[in-house]
């Protein structure tokens, strides 16, 4: 028995938390300006609001929405919250994200009777504790149970047995499956295919032919309901990163060199917290008409020193030799994290005894007390 529990409108329904006044209204959680939709409670999408849209058009498409900016102090609690409520129940959890995880409770609700119970009871649990609504998916594996627990939304749940599993996947359309985008489902589409059971009757070497080996085996087996994927217990995370998008297009390479700056601040900051340091460093640059880059390079060390990721961003995006091209976002992110208890660094001939990785500590002791943003470089003050 396999349970996918998913918050309902995760960031706006804890948004909401500190404004009960706006519980059952249009709420759009995101970016002001030209930032993009985080998040939007169902008054809202029922407007066609979604998460990922330009805020410029969601405003558009619900104008009476009220904007709120995220949080990502209030998420991240509420989250690790929900994620320690369920690893009393299971040692087998593996988050997803913030908001989802997957959780093997076979050992101790191996019964689907079991299970429901168990399900409803992580409901009631969420809902008292933290205040948010989420739903549950139930099924003998992960794939059919997702979709079980977005069938169910929102706040609800549904069970899918294992003899009910055709019946539940078969009608779905073929956007259901794991790993179809927009160019799979045409190539489908172009196949005559328009539903699950469709591509599950198709035979799988006409699949293969379409789509390639590893990609036609892997929807042909899963229209079939079958996922031999096991529940992963929580890993580290791989990636810390921060994007900004600008209220209007840059082209001055000191201001967009500034706004790297602090992103990488802010990334170190979340990685000094997390206690894991990187290696490679990765720029992302998306230009006015949305095309988007990305650079990296790897360093001979992990580092968590704001000063050390901005270094190599800044190199990286002089590199790119940019002439008057207008920018509409830039993004910074650390990868090949690893706890920084088991990194070593070199230390280096005539290197100072306190330098930025010190200065970096007692920025984070001074933010710890007086609150973030009291101490930053000058070129950010104002």
């Amino acid at each position: 028995m396999i349970l996918h529990v998913d918050m309902d409108a995760f960031y706006a329904s804890a948004s909401l938390i500190e404004r009960p006044e706006l519980v059952g209204t249009p709420v759009i959680v995101g970016g002001a300006g030209r930032g993009v939709v985080l998040s939007a409670t169902y008054e809202a999408r029922r407007f066609g609001v979604n998460s990922g849209m330009p805020m410029g058009r969601a405003r558009r498409l619900c104008p009476q929405a009220v904007v709120l900016p995220p949080d990502a102090e209030l998420y991240s609690r509420i989250s690790g919250a929900v994620m320690h409520l369920f690893a009393q129940v299971t040692p087998l959890v593996e988050p997803i994200s913030l908001d989802e995880a997957f959780l093997d409770v076979s050992g101790v609700a191996p019964t689907p009777r079991q299970a429901v119970a168990l399900g409803h009871q992580l409901r009631d649990a969420v809902a008292d504790e933290q205040m948010i609504t989420c739903s549950v998916g139930i099924a003998p594996v992960k794939f059919v149970a997702k979709l079980a627990s977005t069938r169910a939304k929102p706040d609800g749940l549904l069970l899918v047995e294992r003899h009910e599993t055709l019946d539940f996947l078969h009608p779905l359309p073929v956007e259901a499956l794991w790993g179809v985008g927009e160019t799979t489902k045409e190539k489908l589409h172009r196949l005559g295919l328009r539903t699950v059971g469709d591509v599950a009757h198709l035979p799988e070497r006409t699949l293969v032919r379409a789509l390639g080996q590893s990609a036609g085996v892997t929807l042909h087996r899963l229209a079939w309901g079958h996922d031999e994927r096991r529940v992963v217990p929580h890993e580290p995370e791989r990636s810390i990163g921060s994007d900004e998008t600008f209220p209007a297009d840059l082209d001055d390479a000191v201001e967009i060199k500034r706004e790297l700056l602090k992103l990488s601040d802010r990334v170190a900051a979340r990685m000094r917290a997390a206690q894991v340091a990187g290696r490679t460093v990765v720029l992302k640059v998306r230009f006015s008409d949305f095309t988007t880059i990305t650079r990296s390079r790897t360093l001979p060390e992990h580092t968590d020193v704001s000063r050390e990721i901005y270094d190599v961003a800044a190199q990286l995006f002089d590199a790119l030799a940019l002439q008057r091209a207008r920018v509409r976002l830039v993004g910074v992110r650390v990868q090949g994290l690893k706890d920084v208890r088991q990194t070593s660094r070199q230390i280096r001939l005539g290197e100072r005894e306190n330098g930025w990785r010190e200065a970096d500590r007692a920025i984070d002791r001074a933010s710890a007390r007086f609150g973030a943003g009291i101490v930053r470089p000058a070129s950010l003050v104002g």
